[in-house]
């Protein structure tokens, strides 16, 4: 019996609210840990409360086997997502060298 391993990826997709619904513009790759995905979304600028007011928005996803599943989803100002891709770069660039050692 071939042994199924679940491969999980992590991924903050950024949309942006159009006359059709929300369309991606945008996706940072933040690794296979789920931990460190979760802890860095919970820095992001923003608020949980997302409603069809919310012109931009950035979920949290986890993909298992290329599946997708959004895990959480915040709504944003165009000042909070250029704070948000600082956070996101940031860290990134800190949890790749720390993977170095």
């Amino acid at each position: 019996m071939p042994s199924s391993t679940k491969q999980s990826t992590f991924f903050i997709v950024l949309n942006i609210r159009t006359g059709s619904g929300y369309e991606c513009f945008g996706k940072f790759f933040i690794g296979n840990n789920r931990r460190s995905a979760a802890a860095i979304f919970d820095q992001l600028k923003g608020t949980k409360n997302v409603d069809e007011k919310s012109l931009l928005q950035l979920d949290l996803m986890e993909s298992v086997n290329g599946l997708p599943t959004n895990m959480q989803v915040l709504s944003c100002s165009l000042e909070d997502l250029a704070e948000n891709c600082k956070i996101i770069t940031k860290e990134r660039f800190r949890l790749l060298n720390m993977e170095e050692f």
